[in-house]
């Protein structure tokens, strides 16, 4: 490798695409090719460095399997910045084996991350969690502790372990300070204030409370029964019931624990599940149904009783009822919690992320562009979605993943 092959690439590595693109932008053999493409992704042309990262993977070819390897370790991380979560893992797995035998385990590891990172923005934390246990970061450059202690971040934040998250954001703040690439410590900072800001807020005898991300642990484990209207869902601490897929339940179990200890009126769930402005035996018959159906779902959590008023919330093992709600309640919220990452995102990639069709995404980021909540950048295919401006709350609770 020449010596400004060489230079380009630890411009790179420090940090500098500029740098690197002053001694490689007029070449066009394919390690130039490479590096303009990873500079420009740096630089943030998302479309021009796969162009380049592909000319370079393709002009390497199978006679040199490292180089190639690099390029498609490279792709797959403009893919991950540019939320394209479609593409396999396979090719990425086959370059990052080529890497290990040929004695690039940064790389190596560098792969690794990129599918763990592209797991926990679809909810698959189990799994990145496994995968994250294989690798051992102990013999890693700084750039890549870092990158591997956000992830212990990620997944703990998405499992609400808020003590673990909080020690991987500050090695991940040290071994930043250690690497010296500003990018690095701006995504540790951007790590460090989701458990600082507002993450819900807590709905008990007619008072609301915010709570931060280690406030939601401890209520978590306070043997309280929680309506969690942030994952759609009843839980105490050793149970829960997810309700996402009955909303109509949520509801009722929500209107209930707002009120508990005390009774909803029949007239008043009626109204607030079934949008009935005024309530016949129909809406009646219909309300004892859903009840009933409440009852059976919660099992040994709670029990639904009927009151000469209406009907009250009985929990079994718990001492108390709370409901615990997004900072800013928006039946798009899902949807704002994964653009709050910063990133440019396709309505094809938040349904992948979301578990939902495209269309019903399509629909909420128009409300949201209507509501002047969201942007557009590009048009058709092209085109992304970006908030205006970051949130002054975290959104983690909103995103997909297990439930605590």
């Amino acid at each position: 490798m020449d010596s400004i092959i060489t230079a380009a690439a630890q411009a790179l590595a420090a940090g500098d695409p500029l740098g690197a693109l002053k001694r490689v932008a007029l070449r066009n053999d394919p390690p130039a090719l490479a590096l303009r493409g990873i500079a420009m992704a740096q630089l943030g042309d998302l479309a021009r460095a796969k162009s380049l990262l592909r000319r370079a993977a393709r002009s390497f070819g199978a006679r040199e399997p490292l180089a190639r390897a690099r390029c498609i370790v490279a792709q797959a991380e403009v893919a991950l910045a540019a939320r394209e979560l479609g593409w396999s893992g396979a090719s990425l797995e086959s370059a990052r084996k080529a890497l290990i035998a040929h004695g690039d385990h940064a790389n190596a590891a560098h792969a690794r991350y990129l599918e763990i990172r592209r797991l926990v923005l679809m909810g698959r934390i189990d799994e990145a969690d496994d995968m994250l246990a294989r690798v051992d970061s102990s013999a890693l450059p700084p750039a890549l502790r870092v990158v591997h202690q956000l992830a212990v971040a990620g997944i703990a934040t998405r499992r609400l372990r808020i003590r673990l998250a909080q020690e991987a954001v500050n090695e991940a703040q040290r071994c930043a300070r250690h690497a010296g690439i500003a990018a690095l410590a701006a995504e540790v900072d951007s790590a460090a204030r989701v458990l600082t800001a507002p993450a819900a807020r807590l709905i008990a005898g007619g008072a609301n409370r915010v709570l931060l991300l280690r406030d939601v642990e401890t209520l978590l484990t306070s043997g309280a029964l929680i309506v969690d209207a942030c994952r759609l869902a009843v839980c105490d601490t050793n149970a829960a019931v997810p309700l996402a897929r009955r909303p109509v339940l949520f509801t009722l179990a929500r209107a209930l624990g707002e009120a508990w200890p005390g009774d909803v009126s029949r007239e008043a769930l009626i109204a607030r599940a079934f949008r009935g402005k005024r309530a016949d035996e129909s809406h009646r018959v219909r309300l004892r149904v859903e009840v009933g159906r409440l009852r059976r779902e919660l099992g040994s959590l709670a029990g639904v009783s009927a009151t000469p008023g209406g009907f009250a919330l009985a929990p079994r093992r718990a001492k108390a009822v709370v409901v615990l709600a997004p900072p800013e309640e928006d039946e798009n919220a899902a949807v704002v919690a994964c653009l709050a990452d910063g990133e440019e995102w396709s309505s094809s990639a938040l349904a992948l992320a979301l578990g939902t069709g495209q269309r019903t995404i399509q629909r909420a980021l128009d409300a949201l562009l209507t509501a002047g909540k969201v942007q557009g950048i590009g048009r058709g295919r092209a085109r992304r979605w970006v908030l205006p401006a970051a949130p002054g709350f975290t959104t983690a609770l909103l995103l997909p993943g297990v439930l605590a």
